[in-house]
């Protein structure tokens, strides 16, 4: 599997991200979890603040899961040639 530079800086930083921005805080639960919980149990009583805290939070997870989509797809369209 090829990766360019582009596609192994853009994936260390969603890695590093998504291993601190996307869990922090770490205890008791990491946050994301939480909140992950809180809107699969019905979202009762979230404002508009918490929608954004879980966007925020979930963001980095986001980028690292199309980095690695692109990567993907990218080898896959490399190989059929």
């Amino acid at each position: 599997m090829h990766i360019d530079e582009k596609d192994k800086s853009t994936l260390t930083l969603a890695v590093v991200a998504s291993l601190t921005l996307g869990l922090a805080p770490f205890f008791p639960e990491p946050h994301l979890l939480g909140k992950l919980r809180w809107v699969l149990g019905g979202g009762a009583g979230m404002q508009i603040m918490d929608y954004f805290d879980l966007l925020m939070h979930s963001a980095p997870w986001l980028l690292l899961i199309f980095t690695v989509g692109r990567i993907y797809f990218k080898n896959r369209i490399r190989n059929v040639k």
